[in-house]
Order: structure tokens, then sequence, then C-alpha cells
């Protein structure tokens, strides 16, 4: 009974390394996805400019047509 539970404790040992492991592994994804995400949305100060631009003729059309 003895060898019985020292099996079980290292079995227990390998399944909570192994969880360790995956939760390390699911951080790092999710830290990479929001970087990725975080660096899609910037756009270079001339686009962001251009966009302001558009929407302002796109807002003054909108605001004539009332």
């Amino acid at each position: 009974s003895e060898e019985e539970k020292t099996i079980k404790k290292e079995e227990r040992k390998k399944e909570r390394k192994k969880k360790k492991e995956r939760k390390k592994e699911r951080k790092k994804d999710a830290k990479n996805a929001t970087k990725y995400k975080r660096k899609k949305n910037i756009k270079p100060h001339s686009l962001r400019k251009k966009d302001k631009k558009e929407r302002k003729k796109e807002r003054m059309v909108r605001n004539e047509r009332k």
C-alpha cells in the first residue's frame, strides 16, 4: 500500500505540472492575442486625420439634409 500511495502521489504531481504548463500556455496565448489586437488598431496619424476629415464631411452632408 505504501508503494501505491507513492505512485499515486507521483501521478498527482505530474498532473499538477501538466495543468500548470497548460495554464502558462493559455496565458501566453491570451497575452499575444491582446498584443496583436492592440497593434492592429493603431493607424498612422495621417490616416486618422483623413478619416476625421471624411467623417466631418459626412456629418455636414447629413446636417444639410435635415
